[in-house]
């Protein structure tokens, strides 16, 4: 199996017949100085699933006291022509090059951000404030990732697999922009992040647990990584991810991740509090990372019986003396009240 990366991937793919066929664009950017009262950060999504008539959207803001302004809808769509739906709209401006995210609409803000955990009361019993974003965003690396193009008889017969994407690109990017939460303004001057486009048939519980780490340290130095476990073999680990090193490497190419070891840290309720890192390149270049969790909301998905749980936590990361920011998302299959991820140790 090879992979094509072209200029079109980062755009609209036609859907197959999957009824899970699902298109996203995800966004994260950190801000250290986004107010005076200070950093902010954030995350947002949008996945169209046009064979199931509707969009998945997602606005996460991570207030600089420890509040969190969160959003989900599922709006009605029809056909599969725009991320543009419930308030959120992304727009590629230049494909690989620049994108623009706007939001109008409203966020629950949560000061107990973990009360998420049972959204229908949290939307009920916490306050909404009016929410604007509006931000422009740029390449500082190139793309990662692409579409798989299979040999004779290597592809799954469609609708099987129901994997989690069939092509996926990632991409380092900064972030300028404005974020208006009631009456608490943020200026994004010096944000960086991550930005994440994926299609094919989506089924959040076809995974049995992941750990992503997405890591910005300005805009020099970036990292995004993903240890992925299995239910029929616990010692199987599938490793992907990506480093973008403008020190080490000179320009804007990123090189592949050969290993990542992370060893988690977490509390009574299984939120990871800290993290550390280590990833190892095909070059064979090593960086190790520890990781602060300021903020954690939690999410699920449920389906066939199955209880699909993910924390997006806003981390503070350290390497080599250099301050950055991101997030670790994990997800887990939760099995009599335990995420299986934490039994492994990671």
């Amino acid at each position: 199996m090879r992979v094509r990366l072209e200029p079109e991937d980062d755009l609209f793919h036609e859907p197959d017949d999957d009824q899970n066929y699902n298109e996203s664009r995800y966004y994260n950017f950190y801000d250290p100085d986004a107010s005076p009262a200070g950093g902010f950060g954030g995350w947002v999504r949008m996945g169209n699933r046009p064979n199931e008539h509707y969009a998945e959207m997602t606005v996460c803001l991570y207030l600089p006291d420890g509040r969190v302004g969160f959003m989900f809808k599922r709006p009605h769509i029809e056909g599969h022509v725009a991320h543009d739906a419930g308030g959120l709209a992304f727009e590629v401006v230049s494909p690989y090059q620049e994108h623009h995210v706007t939001y109008h609409g409203d966020v629950c803000v949560l000061t107990n951000p973990r009360e998420m955990a049972d959204p229908g009361t949290a939307f009920k019993t916490n306050p909404r404030e009016e929410c604007s974003i509006d931000l422009r965003l740029t390449a500082v690396s190139e793309p990662s990732g692409g579409e798989p193009i299979y040999e004779d008889g290597e592809e799954p017969p469609p609708g099987t697999a129901h994997g989690f994407a069939k092509g996926h690109t990632e991409q380092q990017m900064a972030i300028a922009g404005v974020v208006q939460i009631g009456d608490e303004h943020f200026d994004l001057d010096r944000a960086f992040g991550l930005r994440d486009h994926s299609w094919g048939p989506r089924v959040w519980q076809s995974i049995w647990w992941y750990r992503w780490v997405t890591a910005s340290f300005g805009g020099r130095l970036g990292i995004a990584c993903t240890v992925r476990g299995h239910q029929d073999d616990p010692d199987l680990r599938n490793v992907n991810g990506w480093v973008f090193d403008l020190d080490r490497y000179g320009d804007g190419r990123v090189v592949k991740v050969r290993d990542m070891q992370l060893a988690s840290d977490y509390d009574d309720e299984w939120f990871v509090r800290r993290s550390d890192v280590v990833i190892t390149t095909d070059d064979d270049h090593v960086y190790e990372l520890h990781g602060e969790v300021s903020s954690s909301i939690p999410l699920r998905n449920r389906r066939d019986g199955m209880v699909t749980r993910l924390t997006e936590g806003l981390t503070r990361w350290t390497l080599d003396g250099r301050d950055g920011a991101g997030l670790s998302e994990y997800l887990d299959q939760v099995v009599d009240d335990v995420p299986v991820g934490t039994r492994v140790g990671l």
